[in-house]
């Protein structure tokens, strides 16, 4: 009896990795905060810190100013280790010591784990785990060691080696921070637009981080037969899929004649590719942001709020979000009962989650919008929800505002990150959950919508 009664409920699993995740984010500032952190030996301050450890630690990217010439390399090497446990996920690297030493993982950690990796399915919780780390190390590790035969001949063999796994991790974690300060503060990947090695390793490595470790298993398992793959898998793949393609036309026809009009056909295909994949969420670029036309902008945006998939890397309200929201618009226009894909119907629930999920982030958006507008009116207000909707999908693009930020906007962006972050993992259940349920109901009166 005593045991049932200190079990927790499941909607304290959520607030436990969030608590796990604001833990991460304060010994991330306090070792940033240390005058070893930067390469002038002047501590940035707690309110840099915490901003860096933050973007850090939920993969976003935003920087109030460039990591490679403000950060020694042990700063660096503090953002790159919080990058690598922020974009797992801080259960996921607790697991893979309690292998390392043999512990038995009991049923509390693997639900904590489930929560985690958001996967639906508690049983072989633990063996998706090893999968997850087995995955990443060999995505990394690869990405790492092409993207390295790219800057060796620019930085040696040492320096080379560094920036390879640097970037790999980084575009893997769907983070967005990169050390290209080394030629230009702030350039991003701007230096390697006509990369095709560079840009093709990157695409893959944001693609393969974002779709999310539970449809990892079900492809392992039932590889190329699409049929057999679950529900989840086939919307997330064809939602992928269709962001991609659309996002690549979208933006080849807003920037032919602004970023892409002295580039060649290849060079203009492959920016447009990786223009529509980085802003979900993985915040590189190989083009000037601030130079993007509204269309551009506006294109970047949508695409940075709808982010990766569940149980990824990727932030955002993620792809099975925007198609369930689709998926019941479509229903309603042709008035059928149930929500029907792929054969199969979406649970009854299904739309009021994904609704509270959009809700949600966009009240955060407009709420930090007004907050930074008030207390910064210089910026333009089209940087300032450029600004939002990347913390808020931690995504890490920006039109150059971030560094101009006063206090206040920066504890604004600092909070967005952080919901952004613990809302892909777990904000549909902090805010649709009930801890009290009730069989007795309201009588029904009609209201008019639309």
């Amino acid at each position: 009896m005593k045991a049932i009664l200190k079990k927790p409920k499941s909607s304290a699993y959520p607030q436990m990795i969030a608590l796990g995740y604001l833990i991460l984010i304060i010994t991330g500032t306090t070792l940033l905060s240390l005058p070893i952190a930067s390469r002038n030996g002047i501590s940035p301050g707690f309110i840099n810190a915490l901003f860096t450890a933050t973007s850090a630690t939920c993969v976003t990217g935003l920087v109030v100013f460039d990591t490679f010439t403000n950060w020694s390399l042990f700063g660096q090497t503090v953002i790159l280790l919080l990058l690598q446990i922020g974009g797992l996920g801080f259960m996921t690297i607790i697991t893979m010591f309690s292998f390392l030493l043999r512990r038995k993982i009991g049923l509390k950690e693997r639900e904590l784990l489930r929560e985690s990796v958001n996967t639906m399915y508690i049983g072989g919780v633990v063996r998706l785990t090893k999968k997850i780390l087995i995955g990443t190390f060999l995505f990394e590790s690869v990405g790492a060691l092409i993207l390295s035969t790219r800057f060796i001949p620019r930085m040696g063999l040492a320096e080379g080696l560094y920036y390879g796994i640097f970037h790999s991790v980084s575009a893997f974690c769907n983070a967005g921070f990169d050390l290209m300060g080394r030629f230009s503060e702030n350039s991003s990947l701007t230096l390697f637009t006509g990369d095709f090695v560079v840009n093709f390793t990157i695409i893959v490595l944001i693609i393969v981080g974002g779709i999310g470790f539970f449809v990892w298993d079900d492809l392992t398992k039932n590889k190329y037969q699409f049929k057999r793959y679950q529900l989840h898998t086939k919307i997330v793949l064809s939602m992928t899929a269709i962001l991609i393609v659309l996002g690549t036309v979208s933006f080849y026809v807003f920037e032919r004649t602004n970023l892409l009009l002295d580039m060649t056909i290849g060079e203009s295909i492959m920016t447009s590719v990786f223009s529509a994949v980085t802003p979900r969420t993985a915040g590189f670029n190989t083009v000037d942001t601030s130079a993007l036309t509204p269309g551009g902008r506006l294109l970047t945006m949508v695409l940075m709020f709808i982010g990766g998939s569940p149980g990824s890397t990727a932030g955002g309200v993620k792809t099975t979000t925007l198609a369930v929201v689709l998926i019941s618009l479509w229903s309603s226009l042709q008035n059928v009962k149930s929500d029907n894909v792929f054969g199969r119907r979406l649970e009854d629930n299904a739309l009021k989650r994904a609704s509270a999920v959009v809700t949600v982030y966009l009240l955060l958006v407009f709420v930090a919008a007004f907050i930074i507008c008030a207390t910064n009116a210089w910026i333009p207000l089209e940087d300032v929800l450029f600004e939002v909707f990347s913390a808020i999908g931690t995504v890490g693009l920006s039109t150059g505002i971030t560094s101009s930020l006063n206090t206040i906007g920066k504890i604004a962006i600092t909070l967005l990150m952080y919901c952004g972050r613990v809302g892909s993992l777990s904000f549909a259940l902090l805010f649709t959950e009930h801890r009290v349920s009730s069989f007795i109901q309201n009588a029904t009166e009609k209201i008019n919508i639309g």
